[in-house]
């Protein structure tokens, strides 16, 4: 599976609006900006999500964007499914043989369980603090 810059930057839309939350209407151009993204692009992917009920807009000088429900309530999955469509590996493996099928669905399973167990609040209060490096070395 592969996801397009329409799953990422329409991610990355919604995981803004999630940090805002509560603080009133985010205009993509402060996500364009704050993301080094194309406030054009970002108007294309804005339409659908609100046309599926994951955000609404507010008119107005002060208008922009905010989320239809509580950042906890919304999964990646469900943003991931409306910009990219199902969630399918392999296409035609109802041809395939019993042990490469059963490999794919499990595949397919384990990604959609991530997706759709972690939400946008998830996303949003993730911080960089983890350690990467992990191990100290002492010589």
């Amino acid at each position: 599976m592969r996801i397009s810059t329409k799953g990422r930057y329409g991610l990355t839309i919604m995981i803004e609006l999630a940090k805002n939350q509560g603080d009133g209407p985010t205009s993509l151009k402060t996500i364009a900006q704050a993301n080094n993204l194309s406030e054009h692009y970002l108007e294309q992917l804005i339409a659908p999500l609100r046309n599926a009920g994951l955000v609404k807009s507010i008119r107005g000088a002060y208008g922009g964007y905010v989320l239809a429900d509580t950042p906890s309530k919304i999964t990646a999955g469900d943003v991931i499914r409306v910009l990219e469509g199902p969630i399918t590996l392999v296409e035609g493996i109802e041809d395939e043989e019993p042990a490469q099928r059963e490999l794919w669905i499990r595949i397919r399973d384990a990604i959609k369980a991530v997706l759709d167990n972690t939400t946008l609040e998830d996303l949003a209060s993730h911080s960089d603090d983890t350690d990467i490096d992990g191990y100290m070395f002492y010589i």
